[in-house]
């Protein structure tokens, strides 16, 4: 596994787990926000004792490479001298502040319900995690097969297709 993990499988969503933190990267919030990445960092840079750094980070290059291999949408960083930055959900609170527009009041609201939405999916994941756990030990050896398939499922691995076999047609 990687050092981050994709919150969400869906492109629309655009929350990443980097450095034990949910976050979104400065183009994206640029883009939702509906000004230049390079505003809204001028923005922070301006407004830095906002953004302490468990509101807001720098990626390493190693970090950017990843993040760009990782990310279709994200591959015009590519090229880019600069390394991005990371706001995790009080940092995309403090850039409502610091932007001070409707739009990035609006914004702000649904990003913070995408945020909501996520620790919602993720704690109801961990408690079927324990209550796997429970009927495991429960019914120990007998069901061991089946739990393990679902645990698989629940970290997102497929199944290794079955192979099929060729059907002989019956002659009438």
């Amino acid at each position: 596994m990687t050092g981050i993990e994709f919150a969400v499988q869906n492109p629309g969503q655009k929350i990443y787990f980097i450095r034990g933190h949910r976050v979104m990267m400065d183009s994206d919030l640029a883009e939702l926000y509906g000004v230049e990445t390079k505003a809204l960092n001028q923005a922070v840079r301006r407004n830095i004792d906002r953004f302490p750094e468990d509101f807001m980070f720098q990626l390493t290059a190693k970090e950017k490479s990843e993040v760009v291999t990782n990310c279709d949408h994200l591959r015009k960083l590519k090229y880019s001298p600069n390394l991005p930055l990371a706001f995790s959900e009080q940092g995309i609170t403090m850039l409502s502040c610091v932007l001070n527009s409707q739009r990035a009041i609006q914004v702000n609201i649904a990003i913070m319900r995408a945020f909501v939405q996520l620790r919602s999916i993720l704690l109801s994941n961990r408690e079927l995690a324990k209550k796997l756990e429970a009927l495991e030990q429960k019914y120990d050896a007998q069901f061991k097969m089946v739990f393990d398939a679902i645990r698989r499922l629940m970290s997102g691995e497929l199944p290794e297709p079955t192979p099929l076999k060729k059907i002989k047609a019956l002659a009438r």
